[in-house]
């Protein structure tokens, strides 16, 4: 049975699926999806914190499908840039779950993780990467070993 390591860039696919769709991640349908017939070493799910009850009790809902949330806090600079993103805990994070994993299942389409998915594969590992086709850069889908498109099956009707 291969083991799995799951890491999820919440923001990206918030913001990917809602862009190209209208729609929301369906979280518990992924979760089986990633998981059939596979042993789960570590799911996690990065996600910026802005202190909404709203998106605490979404992160609730992660916890219970099964995932180690991680948060951070949202940052709003002077200058009205704003800062949050997890690319460098999600790469430590899977750089470290490397040894224990058979397969690496991420969830962004990000191209800054090609790098990360390119060393994933040196170790020979397997990577699955679940991304919005049109928002998914094309580097990071052609470096994956499996590229899974975000459609209507992995989205929520509502």
């Amino acid at each position: 049975m291969q083991t799995v390591g799951i890491f999820v860039d919440v923001q990206n696919v918030y913001y990917t699926t809602r862009q190209a769709y209208q729609k929301r991640f369906d979280y518990n349908y992924f979760w089986q999806t990633a998981l059939s017939d596979r042993s789960l070493y570590q799911a996690n799910a990065y996600a910026i914190d802005r202190g909404d009850p709203q998106q605490r009790s979404f992160q609730n809902i992660l916890r219970a499908i099964g995932f180690n949330v991680k948060t951070k806090p949202y940052i709003q600079r002077a200058d009205g840039s704003a800062k949050g993103d997890w690319d460098v805990g999600i790469t430590i994070d899977v750089m470290e779950s490397l040894q224990h994993i058979d397969v690496l299942v991420l969830v962004s389409g990000d191209g800054d993780f090609e790098l990360l998915v390119e060393k994933a594969k040196s170790y020979g590992k397997k990577v699955e990467v679940y991304g919005v086709p049109s928002l998914t850069a094309d580097s990071l889908i052609h470096a994956a070993t499996t590229f899974i498109p975000i459609e209507q099956d992995l989205l929520l009707n509502k």
